[in-house]
């Protein structure tokens, strides 16, 4: 297996809540990986007002503005072709949703657009590191100034941009009669890197927004609130080995593929467990603590971070990811979160086929191996932005 190392991973992240009152978010985030290009793209989007024809706004702009800038079209006409296509407020009279657009390489050179949105923050060492941006203005829409940056981003550095529902939350209240402001989330997010420094961009983010909840009145937000974070750093690696291979005498080869792996380790299926004990020569315990489920418990092996059965908690995992479903103790809960915490994931799937898994009286759910790993591998890269490699043994 191919062990090379990007120069950097982004890992990414968002979280977001609804004006109080309100079932659709008027803000939008969207994020697309080009990987032939080892490029990132993110937008936030703020739609004007609330509910949903704000949220209606947030997710035109976002779209459109995906499209604009992986086409790599120029971003002032960009800018006007949204502002044409949205629909015009009835009571203002004008289309509008304000936007941050990031656009980054797995290198470092990252491009940052606002328009109405706050600025971003970019944290570097753990403290803030002010950007210089320029300004320019639409000839077509005068009142639309737009804020662009260029800068060489660092391992560890952490990019965050939100709407302005997290500066101006509490605005009025006792404590924050200005609001949360810019200043106070900085001073936030320096102390939450001081106190995890690892900290993930996701955690990070549902971290933010919590805090900007506290500063409502009665914790109800009085508008919409969004924020999202990319955080430069090494890749996190995972390699799952499910199912032994087809062909018996290749047993001591992936063994010796799962010692040799450079980062965290799984063995889905208990075939699967047994032959890597055998072949290291290592115990295999059955862990009584972890069967407080209807999943069958795990196992522990010296050198192994995680033992579980195999189809069963597979089949689990990939409908916690599918849902987004966390904080669940159970083995598919433990996978799904080893998971998420990771980058590049690589999955050693063996191909011997498992006669118990071909009776016609199981229920229908129960997905051959392939097919789960295939569904497992389409959440990761889709939903979770995940590399994922899938080697046949």
């Amino acid at each position: 297996m191919n062990q090379r190392e990007p120069e950097l991973f982004i890992d990414t992240g968002f979280s977001q809540c609804s004006h109080y009152g309100e079932k659709a978010c008027g803000d939008a985030v969207a994020f697309k990986r080009i990987p032939a290009e080892q490029r990132l793209i993110a937008v936030l989007a703020d739609g004007l007002g609330h509910g949903l024809k704000a949220n209606i706004l947030a997710l035109m702009t976002t779209t459109m503005a995906l499209r604009f800038i992986a086409e790599d079209r120029e971003i002032v006409h960009s800018a006007e072709i949204i502002m044409d296509a949205l629909p015009i407020c009835r009571e203002r009279q004008i289309s509008y949703a304000t936007f941050t657009i990031v656009d980054t390489r797995l290198g470092g050179e990252t491009s940052v657009v606002e328009m109405g949105n706050p600025e971003f923050e970019l944290f570097r060492d753990g403290r803030p590191c002010p950007i210089q941006g320029r300004e320019f203005v639409s000839p077509k829409y005068r009142d639309r100034t737009m804020t662009a940056y260029r800068f060489q981003a660092r391992p560890n550095d952490r990019l965050l941009f939100f709407s302005d529902g997290v500066t101006q939350s509490g605005l009025g209240a006792p404590g924050t009669p200005l609001g949360w402001r810019s200043e106070g989330v900085r001073e936030y997010v320096r102390r939450e890197l001081e106190h995890d420094p690892e900290i993930s961009a996701q955690e990070l983010t549902e971290r933010i927004l919590q805090e900007a909840i506290a500063h409502e009145p009665h914790l109800r937000p009085l508008d919409d609130i969004s924020v999202a974070g990319l955080y430069f750093r090494e890749p996190r690696r995972l390699l799952i080995f499910t199912g032994p291979p087809f062909d018996r005498e290749r047993d001591a080869e992936c063994a010796r593929l799962l010692r040799e792996f450079k980062g965290s380790k799984v063995i889905c299926g208990g075939t699967t467990a047994e032959i890597i004990s055998r072949e290291w020569k290592e115990p295999l315990t059955l862990d009584l603590m972890s069967s407080q489920s209807d999943l069958p418990p795990t196992s522990r092996l010296a050198g192994v971070d995680l033992v579980t059965e195999g189809i069963f908690t597979l089949s689990r995992t990939v409908r916690y990811l599918e849902r987004n479903e966390t904080g669940k103790v159970d083995p598919a809960g433990q996978l799904a979160e080893l998971l998420r915490r990771h980058d590049i994931i690589e999955i050693l799937e063996g191909t011997r086929i498992n006669e118990a898994h071909q009776d016609p009286n199981l229920p229908e759910e129960l997905e051959l191996r392939r097919n789960i790993v295939k569904r497992l591998g389409r959440v990761l890269q889709e939903r979770y932005l995940k590399e994922v490699t899938i080697h046949f043994v």
